[in-house]
């Protein structure tokens, strides 16, 4: 009888419980990844995931194979494969972390359990994040994820025995599981080894100013971490990167606030998280099933292929788009102000944006990827609209358009007196500098400003429903953040609401009021 590790998103072996528990329990170990025709067919999945991912296997087959059991990959379903194993081995136990995934995955997992229970198999799943399963209120999170987040890490094991006369099999291409080509050919590599060199970097001081230079493109590509993706698929352990952050930095006290902002953002990651474990329904469902019909789920195609292809007519929105399409990540501050200006200006529906992206983004989580469309999309009824002026952010985050120019070369000569707004320049510009709006790039789709008040006239008329009014205060308990922060508002009485939490009636116009005034 043989202990099963299966690997699914977490491909270390470092801080691996599930991997330390099989050895513990004795006997051979067979290290397990299945690459899941089913889940690479599905709409979110893209190339340069796979790519990433096989990364990682390469990393974590050499590594486990220098202590003993290389990794075994397989391609198929997991239950028929697990089937065919045991009639052939005999498991004694399955292991593997927890994994809140997309609806085939969770699907999978249902299917997986019920298969273990009719052949006589205990499965043994472990938490791996501050996500916690069949949470029943979100009293007491943060303290929750604080515990888990300071449990010792675990050491890989020494030496694994391995299951005699088993083929490791290859790791498939992207061919073998009818992908095509990866576009993303400046994307940052996947692995182990990859993961540690960019932690060990930003906390070096790469990321000395995190906290200032994370909004713009023009900095957060170096200052960011970049370990996104690496959590996304497990190459790196939350909590190592968690513990070793919070390690006490030297006496610098720019770093010392680089490192709390750092550290807020790893907390964020497993709240986002938490939603999708608690309600596996929002990755197709909007938080507020009331405000389904705000939107018409079929999105205009023409818009929606002119924002995807980055031919809004918005410089820095359609250098963001060109810019993921090459490197497959770009910082969050321009996610954001992606999703915003598909929802407010374009008025498009959040589920149809949300797949264009997890297919672009290398680092795709899906809990933390659609609980952010959501949100930016005005769908979660307790956060804060934020209509970004697209015009604006590139004026504050690209002030010389270089970043701009860099994805845009159709823009290369544009003076930067225009390259935020290439349609205000004079013809005879257009013609002298070889950019001629209409012809060699767009012009915008629609005002801006007159969009953004159409979608707040349009949100005010749903906002104002009881039905929409009386679901808020249940969402609000649900996903709710529990953080008290200091509130100088009133809190209305009788109201649920923590301080601080914004809820759908806090309509946030500040940023696209600013706009309006200096266009003014």
């Amino acid at each position: 009888m043989i202990q099963v590790v299966w690997f699914k998103r977490d491909l270390r072996s470092d801080d691996h419980a599930p991997l330390v528990a099989a050895v513990a329990a004795g006997g051979p170990v067979l290290p397990l990844y299945i690459a899941e025709p089913s889940l690479w067919a599905g709409e979110d999945a893209d190339p340069r995931h796979w790519t990433f991912i096989a990364a990682c296997l390469a990393d974590l087959r050499a590594d486990l194979a220098a202590r003993g059991a290389p990794l075994v990959v397989r391609v198929g379903e997991v239950v028929p494969l697990l089937a065919r194993l045991h009639r052939q081995r005999g498991i004694a136990r399955l292991w593997s972390h927890e994994e809140t995934g997309n609806r085939l995955t969770y699907d999978r997992d249902l299917a997986v359990a019920a298969w273990c229970r009719e052949a006589g198999v205990a499965w043994t799943e472990i938490p791996q994040h501050g996500v916690i399963r069949r949470l029943k209120t979100r009293a007491g999170w943060a303290a929750r994820w604080e515990r888990r987040m300071g449990e010792p890490v675990l050491a890989a094991p020494e030496r694994l025995t391995p299951v005699p006369d088993i083929d490791p099999g290859m790791i498939p291409t992207h061919r073998n599981l009818g992908l095509g080509a990866d576009t993303a050919d400046l994307a940052q590599p996947g692995g182990m080894a990859a993961g540690c060199a960019l932690l060990a970097s930003f906390l070096a001081g790469r990321g000395d100013r995190y906290h200032r230079e994370m909004s713009s493109p023009l900095t957060a590509e170096t200052s960011c971490s970049r370990l996104s993706a690496h959590l996304a698929f497990g190459s790196l352990s939350l909590r190592v990167v968690a513990q070793t952050a919070a390690a006490p930095p030297p006496e610098d006290r720019p770093l010392r606030t680089a490192r709390r902002a750092f550290l807020a953002r790893l907390h964020w990651h497993c709240h986002f998280m938490q939603k999708l474990e608690d309600e596996p329904r929002i990755e197709v469902e909007p938080v507020m099933r009331s405000l389904a019909g705000l939107r018409d789920p079929v999105p205009d195609p023409a818009r929606l292929a002119a924002w995807a292809d980055g031919r809004t007519g918005w410089p820095l929105v359609d250098a963001c788009q060109r810019c993921l399409e090459r490197i497959g990540w770009i910082t969050f501050r321009m996610r954001a102000m992606l999703v915003a200006v598909a929802a407010y200006d374009l008025w498009l529906p959040w589920r149809p944006v949300g797949l264009v992206l997890a297919r672009r983004f290398t680092d795709y989580e899906p809990g933390i990827h659609w609980s952010q469309v959501q949100m930016q999309s005005g769908v979660t009824g307790i956060n804060t609209l934020r209509m970004y002026n697209p015009t604006t952010q590139a004026e504050e985050q690209d002030p010389e358009g270089v970043f701009i120019r860099r994805w845009l070369p159709e823009l290369a000569r544009v003076p930067t007196t225009h390259i935020h707004a290439p349609w205000t320049m004079p013809p005879d510009l257009q013609i002298a500098v070889d950019c001629v709006v209409g012809r060699d790039y767009p012009a915008p789709l629609v005002d801006h400003l007159a969009a953004v008040r159409e979608a707040r006239a349009r949100i005010a008329a749903f906002r104002d429903r009881d039905e929409v009014r009386q679901e808020a205060r249940f969402v609000l308990i649900r996903h709710g953040s529990r953080k008290r922060q200091p509130d100088r508002r009133r809190k209305p009485r009788g109201s649920t609401r923590e301080p601080g939490q914004t809820t759908l009636f806090d309509l946030d116009t500040t940023e696209d009021r600013t706009a309006e005034h200096r266009s003014a």
